[in-house]
């Protein structure tokens, strides 16, 4: 609960214990919220999202940056086109001796996301928005197709090549040159992805095994130790500043992530007996206070079914439209809600018919494949098959997160298929950065490492999020770190998608993302399950004060404003 008749207290260590993991610690690959949480005390932007519980936490305000860039104070051009940010004196990074922040260090950033190794999933928001960034990262892509490149390879290309919209002026000033006014460009420059890197990432393969070890801090705490799946601790950042950060506190002394396969049940004891602080991965929770910022928030799509539209199995089976129908008509999703009810973590789940769900931009209710009841149609997925086919019916691999529910989730879609004539595999990944190293690399889909796989989406952002949805996961992107699972490509979808993020009204971009959503199911490029309301309560300990929810981080808390009471 908010604590606002005390003062905060420091010291203490805050323990995180639970089956989560990250998909990745690099701020150019990681697209996960557990990741997010952790990046967000290491790793600064020239924006980010304030930790309020009204309205406000849904803006971006400045945190690199000095200022919000205006016409009236120089920061933007009147056509919306350019973008000229001054930095704020006192962020440094925790080398020997603390060393500034500067503009470089941004360049360096926005270049390493379109990195061969581990990329940024939603490449496209940039790529779409800066000039040159495309082609950048093209070239980033060719030079290096077919191999793995070293860090010096990587480092060589990157100071070699530059984008041609994005330059540093001087040490304090960087220049951003769009290809259209983008409205959401604050929301673009607040991603994790857009974090500033400090020249000793030029001698590091982004995400690599020493990644952690040699990672550069620029925030309130700084990574001192990670095993993945295992744990993680963070210490506190001498370089760091209060005065310098308007965005985050520094109250806990330490902070560590315990991780283990337990149940949820286990995580709720843990903190219920003290002896852990808050959960980690595991959706527990306790009633729900609803704040300012929970106002017309955009539901997640949680699950949704991929394809894998690259694989090999069955004759390429899962390229054919009618076969991605059929499997769409087998899925129970009225039967999936149970689960999630029953984990009584205080949120509203119910079937999704929509690529982009309620309280997003663009969202419209129809249903293109409707069964009685949300309850699937068996008798129909075998009727599909066999017009494709294989009246004989097929046998795919289904790969799942072990997080939460979704073992649960992915043995009973597994049962519906199994009922309308599809065998399925099921393979548990024990890992949630292996789990999305495995979606992000085209190169494994090909090998048909996985068919199909219930995933999650929620909004990075809201409000105007149009793009939030469509871009990363419906935009032709076969770089490694894409958030298009499955391959999907449609040039008509591409177009739609240009001419959205180029509308000159909201109600002309609303329409666009419309007509994408409608597109991409009419393709069945996915199968959307369930939409989730995304505002979870979790449990803390009795100790833990100023737990104020992230809505950009799925509504974890930010660690960075706990304190605790006593400090240990």
């Amino acid at each position: 609960m908010p604590d606002h008749d005390q003062q905060p207290r420091h010291g203490g260590t805050l323990r995180y214990y639970g089956p989560g993991g990250l998909d990745h610690l690099d701020p150019a690959a990681a697209y996960y919220a557990f990741s997010h949480q952790v990046i967000r005390l290491f790793a600064r932007q020239l924006f980010s999202y304030p930790t309020t519980e009204d309205a406000a936490a849904l803006v971006p305000v400045p945190d690199v940056a000095a200022e919000l860039p205006t016409v009236d104070n120089g920061g933007l051009s009147e056509d919306g086109r350019t973008y000229t940010i001054r930095l704020r004196d006192g962020v440094r990074w925790d080398t020997a001796p603390p060393r500034p922040v500067t503009a470089g260090d941004f360049v360096r950033g926005f270049k390493r996301m379109a990195n061969p190794v581990a990329g940024a999933g939603a490449i496209a928001y940039y790529t779409s928005t800066i000039a040159g960034m495309a082609e950048f990262a093209e070239g980033y892509r060719a030079r290096f197709a077919g191999r793995t490149p070293t860090a010096a390879e990587l480092a060589d290309y990157q100071n070699g090549h530059e984008i041609s919209g994005l330059w540093a002026k001087d040490d304090r000033t960087l220049v951003i040159e769009l290809l259209r006014p983008a409205n959401d460009m604050l929301n673009l420059l607040a991603m994790p992805f857009a974090s500033a890197a400090p020249r000793e990432f030029d001698d590091l393969v982004p995400d690599g095994p020493d990644f952690a070890r040699l990672v550069r801090s620029n925030g309130p705490y700084r990574i001192t130790g990670y095993a993945r799946g295992s744990h993680l601790t963070m210490d506190h950042n001498p370089a760091w500043r209060a005065d310098a950060d308007p965005i985050r506190r520094r109250y806990v002394d330490r902070i560590e992530v315990r991780m283990a396969r337990v149940s949820d049940e286990r995580v709720r004891a843990e903190i219920e007996s003290g002896a852990a602080d808050l959960s980690w991965g595991a959706a527990v929770g306790r009633p729900r206070r609803r704040t300012a910022a929970d106002r017309n928030l955009g539901w997640a799509l949680n699950p949704y079914l991929a394809f894998n539209l690259h694989s090999p199995h069955e004759r390429g089976a899962l390229r054919d439209r009618t076969v991605r129908l059929a499997i769409a008509y087998a899925v129970d999703k009225a039967r999936l809600v149970r689960f999630f009810d029953d984990m009584n973590i205080g949120t509203v789940t119910r079937p999704a018919h929509t690529a982009i769900p309620p309280g997003n931009f663009g969202h419209r209710e129809y249903d293109p494949y409707p069964t009685p009841g949300d309850r699937g149609d068996r008798a129909r997925c075998r009727e599909l098959l066999a017009e494709a086919g294989y009246p004989d019916g097929l046998r795919l691999t289904m790969i799942y997160r072990i997080d939460a529910v979704h073992g649960q989730v992915a043995k009973a879609i597994a049962e519906d298929l199994g009922a309308g004539g599809v065998d399925v595999r099921l393979v548990e990944i024990d890992q949630t950065d292996e789990y999305y190293r495995i979606l992000q690399d085209p190169a494994r889909a090909a090998a048909g490492e996985w068919d199909i796989t219930p995933a999650a989406w929620m909004p990075d952002w809201f409000g105007n999020n149009g793009r939030s949805y469509v871009q990363p996961m419906f935009q032709s992107n076969t770089g490694v770190g894409t958030a298009n699972y499955g391959g999907y490509h449609n040039p008509l979808v591409d177009e739609l998608i240009d001419r959205a993020l180029s509308a000159r009204t909201e109600a002309e971009a609303e329409e666009l993302w419309h007509r994408v959503d409608r597109q991409v199911l009419q393709d069945v490029a996915i199968v959307p399950i369930l939409a989730c309301e995304p505002t979870i309560e979790h449990l803390t300990s009795s100790r833990v004060r100023g737990a104020i929810p992230l809505p950009h981080v799925d509504r974890w808390y930010d660690a960075a404003n706990l304190w605790l009471d006593p400090p240990d």
